[in-house]
């Protein structure tokens, strides 16, 4: 899906997964090895550190390539380490988190999970990130073509055959260029390798049992695990579920309906505030220029030396407009909304700066190590259609309800068309009997991972409970400042305390336009990171 981040930066989207493996799956090793922790060196871990006042330890964990062969080829995994605070009586253990992807570095959000944690979570549990396999610090990392999402890039939507083709041959050679550098690993980036890595992880901290947080990908992750591994599974929490029958095709069509609508909702926000962006009183009025800005982007893009220190120029087109947009329908918050708000307002007024430092906040992408796990991911998790004319024609159709997003999700996924690895099978996830209750959250307006993955989620795992957030617009709303899910999310984290099978929690209100007109259109560092869930 595209960026399913989520949990930090750059969102793409997606619980099922591909079976390498027998269905009930056996511990990864007999004996795993220990973890040799150190300091941090992840810029982002330290500055995670900084902002929670907490302290962070990284090692790193040997694990084989193919689980069908143990003894063969390893690759290693980067990990993160928050020590609990409290007593040894307190102490429940360890609790491995992801943020999400497929592609999203996984020890900065084990540091920011413990940072943003109730002092009781934090004396009981010892937070783990970890960097999934291709990704980040661990090693290898895949990238494929780092100048793939350089602007300025074709439009999306394709205005004829010989555009649409100009795409598709983009899409190939990228596809073709990860098979040239990574072919002996795409057979083994499913979501059921990775899942053994986790259980590697967990035999490696010496835990009998997984305790497990997830969010967006994430949940597919938690998903197969305790499919695989019925008996392995603690507490487990997900949060934004993906829903397993739409993989990942469908998934990415419910996504393009899904954005398009929170979009919209945006659109109306900024129009509500009139007197603060001057773009029109009606969201129509405000959708329409921003579709009239797009396209006068497209025929001439716009620039900015956003460092006086670098002599290098950003410049942003009406896809780079659309990717840094995209951002305000995963997150409702001030930071973000105010300042794409904002960016488009000084747009309006001829002041393109704003515009260009909202799109290196928001849209820009300097490697792709994100975008290459992604496809590794997708691409072999489930067979994608090879014949391009159903492509084309579900994107013409979609397209018509749904423009924000379609085509550039479409694009986006486009390598899966041509992948150079064999695409597996999904795993019935929830098939397996025994399971302890598993917490589950969705909010009803998520774009990233729609609703419905969190109500077909609840239908899969018996003896599950789901939180819905009412008119939520957030994708991962644990540790978003609405107190009722966190105090649900501590009482099963501490207690194993389970609420009913499915609980309705309001959701906040939506934020309004920062006080300042810096604020409106220059977000602060930490504002941008702390605010992004997850988005790789």
């Amino acid at each position: 899906m595209k960026r399913l981040v989520v949990l930090a930066s750059a969102a793409s989207l997606g619980a099922a997964s591909l079976a390498a493996a027998p269905l009930v799956a056996q511990a990864a090793t007999a004996k795993a090895p220990a973890v040799s922790w150190g300091t941090c060196s992840n810029e982002t871990v330290k500055f995670y550190e900084s902002a929670y006042g907490v302290t962070a330890q990284c090692g790193n964990l040997q694990v084989p390539l193919d689980y069908q062969h143990p003894q063969g080829k390893k690759i290693t995994l980067a990990l993160s380490r928050v020590q609990h605070t409290g007593t040894a009586a307190q102490y429940k253990g360890a609790l491995v988190v992801n943020p999400g992807g497929p592609g999203g570095a996984g020890t900065p959000f084990g540091v920011r999970v413990a940072g943003q944690s109730s002092a009781a979570l934090k004396a009981a549990y010892d937070f783990i990130g970890f960097d999934p396999r291709g990704v980040g610090d661990s090693v290898p990392a895949l990238t494929c073509d780092n100048d793939y999402f350089k602007p300025v890039r074709p439009a999306y939507k394709p205005e004829n055959k010989a555009a649409e083709l100009a795409w598709l041959k983009k899409s190939a050679a990228y596809a073709k260029a990860c098979g040239q550098k990574w072919g002996w690993m795409l057979d083994h980036m499913k979501t059921t390798d990775a899942v053994h890595d986790m259980d590697a992880i967990r035999g490696a901290l010496g835990q009998k049992k997984l305790n497990y947080y997830g969010a967006s990908y994430g949940t597919a992750l938690g998903s197969v695990y305790a499919t695989l591994f019925p008996n392995k599974v603690g507490r487990m929490v997900l949060d934004s579920n993906v829903r397993p029958s739409g993989e990942w095709y469908d998934d990415n069509i419910d996504q393009d309906y899904a954005f398009d609508r929170n979009l919209n909702i945006f659109f109306g926000w900024i129009a509500k505030y009139d007197s603060t962006y001057h773009l029109g009183t009606k969201q129509s009025t405000v959708r329409d220029f921003y579709y009239a800005t797009r396209a006068k982007l497209l025929k001439t893009p716009i620039s900015a030396q956003l460092d006086p220190a670098d002599p290098a120029v950003t410049k942003v087109g009406g896809d780079e407009m659309d990717d840094a947009f995209l951002t305000a329908g995963y997150r409702a918050s001030q930071a973000i909304w105010g300042e794409l708000a904002g960016a488009l307002s000084a747009l309006k007024a001829g002041q393109t700066t704003p515009m260009v430092q909202a799109f290196a906040d928001f849209g820009l992408t300097t490697d792709d190590n994100g975008f290459a796990v992604y496809n590794a991911v997708q691409c072999t998790d489930a067979a994608w259609p090879r014949n391009w004319a159903k492509w084309h024609q579900d994107s013409v159709k979609v397209d018509k309800a749904a423009p924000f997003e379609t085509w550039n999700n479409a694009w986006y996924n486009a390598p899966c068309a041509f992948w150079p690895a064999k695409a597996g099978k999904p795993v019935d996830v929830g098939s397996r009997k025994g399971l302890p209750g598993i917490l589950l959250f969705q909010a009803t307006l998520d774009a990233a991972t729609p609703f419905s993955g969190g109500v077909e989620m609840h239908k899969r795992f018996k003896g599950s409970s789901l939180v819905i957030e009412d008119g939520g617009k957030t994708h991962g709303i644990v540790h978003r400042g609405n107190a009722p899910i966190d105090a649900y999310f501590d009482a099963y984290l501490l207690n194993g305390t389970l609420p009913p099978s499915t609980v309705h929690v309001s959701a906040l209100p939506d934020p309004v336009p920062p006080a300042t007109a810096a604020a409106r259109t220059l977000t602060a560092k930490k504002s941008v990171m702390t605010d992004l869930i997850g988005r790789p």
